[in-house]
Parts: C-alpha cells; sequence; structure tokens
C-alpha cells in the first residue's frame, strides 16, 4: 500500500510522465538514424532479380532452362510443403501473386509462406488447449477446451493471409500515394525526348525519397524490358504486382501505345490529369466524411467540456451564496 500511495504522489507522477516525454522525444529523433537506408536494399534486391532474369533468359535461349531455374534450398519448410503438396492444395498460384503484390518474390517467400499456414494453426491451437487445461482447469469444461481448441486452430489458419494482406494493403498505399507524381515526372521525360525504359529509370530515382516500393517496380520493370522479348508482358507485369486498378490502366494506355504506335506524351498527359483529378476527388470524399466521423468525439469530449467552463463559475456563485 505504500508504494501504491507513493506512486499516487503529484510529485511521482510528474517524474514519470516527463521520463516518458524524454523518453518518447529521444525515440522519435533517434529513429530516423536507426532505419537505415530502405531504399538501397531494395534496389539491391531488384538487382538480384534481374541477374535471375539474365541467367533464365540466356538458358532459354541455350536450351537449359530447367538447369537454371531457382530453386529453393532444402529445408524443413521445404521438405513439409513437397510431403503435404500445400502447393496444390492451398493455391500456390494464388499465394505467388499475393506475395508479388508483397514485395516477396522468391520462390522461398512462398515455401514459408506455405509452411506457415500449416504450423501457425497447430501452435496456436497448442498454446490455447495449454492455456485453457492450466489457467482455467477448473472453470472449462473438456468440451469447451475442445471447443476452444478447434476455434483457435482455424484463427491461426487464416492469421498469415491476414497479416500478408496488411502488408500488401500498406505497400499499396505508398504506391498510390506517389503515383501521381510518378507520373507527372514520367510525362516531363518522355515530352523532353527520352524513351520509356530511361524515363522509368529516371523516375525510379527521383520517386524513391517518396515510395520505395514504386521506386522497386518500376525497377524492375525497366530489367523486364531489357530481358523479356515481350515488351507488352513487362508492362503488364507492373499492374499485376501492384494490384492498383489506376496502375493498371495506365499499363494498358501504354500496351496500346506500343501497339498502334501512338504518341507516349499524349497518352500519359491525359493519365497524369485523371489521376491527379481522381486523388482530388478522394481527397474531397474524405474531407466530407470528417463532420459525421467528428459528431460522437465532439459530444463525448468537446462538449462536456464546454459545459464545465461556461457553468462552472455560475455554479461556484450560486454555491457561494447559498
Amino acid at each position: 500500500m505504500e508504494l501504491i500511495a507513493s506512486l499516487l504522489q503529484v510529485e511521482t507522477m510528474i517524474t514519470v510522465l516527463v521520463a516518458l516525454a524524454a523518453f518518447g522525444t529521444v525515440i522519435t529523433i533517434a529513429s530516423p538514424y536507426l532505419e537505415g537506408d530502405k531504399l538501397q536494399g531494395r534496389i539491391k534486391g531488384v538487382t538480384e532479380e534481374r541477374e535471375r532474369m539474365r541467367q533464365q533468359l540466356k538458358a532459354s535461349l541455350a536450351g537449359n532452362e530447367a538447369r537454371l531455374r531457382e530453386k529453393p534450398k532444402g529445408g524443413v519448410y521445404q521438405q513439409l510443403v513437397e510431403a503435404l503438396n500445400l502447393k496444390q492444395v492451398l493455391e500456390g498460384e494464388t499465394s505467388r501473386e499475393m506475395l508479388r503484390q508483397a514485395g516477396y518474390r522468391a520462390e522461398k517467400h512462398l515455401v514459408t509462406f506455405l509452411a506457415l499456414r500449416v504450423i501457425v494453426p497447430i501452435i496456436v491451437a497448442i498454446i490455447t488447449f495449454v492455456y485453457a487445461s492450466t489457467v482455467f482447469a477448473d472453470k472449462v469444461s473438456p468440451n469447451m477446451r475442445v471447443a476452444a481448441t478447434i476455434v483457435a486452430l482455424v484463427v491461426g489458419f487464416y492469421i498469415p493471409g491476414v497479416g500478408l494482406k496488411n502488408m500488401i494493403q500498406r505497400r499499396q498505399a505508398s504506391i498510390k500515394k506517389a503515383w501521381s507524381d510518378a507520373l507527372d515526372l514520367l510525362l516531363i521525360c518522355v515530352e523532353s525526348g527520352m524513351a520509356l525504359e530511361p524515363s522509368m529509370v529516371r523516375v525510379a530515382k527521383e520517386i524513391g525519397t517518396q515510395s520505395v516500393p514504386l521506386a522497386e517496380e518500376l525497377s524492375l520493370t525497366v530489367a523486364e524490358l531489357s530481358y523479356l522479348q515481350d515488351r507488352r508482358k513487362a508492362l503488364d507485369n507492373l499492374g499485376r504486382r501492384t494490384g492498383l486498378e489506376t496502375v493498371k490502366a495506365v499499363v494498358t494506355s501504354l500496351i496500346q501505345s506500343e501497339r498502334y504506335g501512338t504518341p507516349l506524351g499524349t497518352a500519359l498527359r491525359v493519365l497524369a490529369q485523371e489521376n491527379r483529378d481522381a486523388r482530388m476527388s478522394e481527397a474531397e470524399k474524405k474531407a466530407a466524411a470528417l463532420p459525421p466521423k467528428l459528431t460522437v468525439p465532439m459530444i463525448l469530449f468537446f462538449l462536456p467540456v464546454i459545459f464545465v467552463v461556461i457553468l462552472g463559475p455560475s455554479i461556484i456563485m450560486v454555491m457561494k451564496l447559498d
């Protein structure tokens, strides 16, 4: 009790709050220096992907594509995936597409994700059963323990997918936020006389400070344009990897421009204007949705304070008169 009383003292509480504020300030100042260079890491990954594509192209020309195809290293996850045939059972191609949208393209990432979809449910179910059998042993019946274990098994099966979808949404939000500026930069480069590939390289360098995922995708698209025989497939892959309708619309326009020989600058100008209009319309929509969202916080937090400030002096004067 003495410890609790000492902690509830005003001086102690002020000291704790000041210490927390100082700690938060230090973390805020030091966090940019502790993050590292994410752009360099992403560009390194794009370089490795480009080298892999070059090797596959050389193998295809030499007739030895199967020999140089990337194979994941044998391990526990790989053995589990092969033993249970998880690529067929859990729709490996769909998972591969989702992993690409999240920025994970290597075969080892697919193997790890499929293995986790089997391992995580078992771990969650075991933890739930042990917890229910020890902490709530006298309160939960055996049938309820089994039911809780089954529910935990089902929930654990969806945990890896939910985490992957969250990563995809964060990546798409970053790309969508910088896409309009990237289109404007691409339009400037094209109208200055640069070809599509050098323009994308330049835009990737400039947009990297704003959106690392977008810079990575543009760099990978340039690599595919250099090595793939079908340029339309390289552009279409950009839309599939991002999964954004705005990017797919631009990709479709670029493919039509490549096919029919229409001026690329004109198409990009129209698309850039449409993206700016859509961005402004979305901002106006969010602004229009603010008043209904602020109604409940204002009623709960602002109005009581206003009533206290307005009526407080009057109530004090009435109490003094009594």
